[in-house]
């Protein structure tokens, strides 16, 4: 049986270069990207203390009471969920606004590099 030939494969159909970007599109880029990973870590940590350290805790905070109902089971019935839906609202929120705020410096990069 013979050795596979290992020739250098031509590429018949070459990915297209990206077009060049500006270093201000650059950093508008980083910063949106390093809000986006901020704001998922922040709304995970809230989400994260609420699916697992308040029933881990739920001995001690039985004696709080909210809308009736003792504090562990209020999180446990309903809660939690009130609260997921709120991150999701939040996360829906900032991130239109952080789009908004990257269409506007695309924008104003397209303006300044065709004047």
């Amino acid at each position: 049986m013979a050795a596979p030939n290992h020739t250098a494969q031509q590429n018949i159909n070459p990915l297209p270069e990206p077009p060049p970007v500006s270093e201000a599109m650059a950093r508008a880029h980083r910063r949106y990207w390093r809000f986006n990973l901020l704001l998922i870590a922040a709304l995970m940590t809230i989400g994260f203390f609420v699916s697992f350290v308040v029933p881990l805790a739920s001995g001690r905070l039985a004696s709080i009471r909210f809308a009736g109902f003792s504090l562990p089971f209020y999180m446990g019935a309903q809660g939690a969920i009130l609260i997921y839906l709120v991150l999701i609202g939040v996360y829906i929120l900032l991130m239109q606004r952080a789009d908004r705020a990257l269409q506007r410096a695309r924008e104003a990069d397209a303006v300044s590099r065709n004047p």
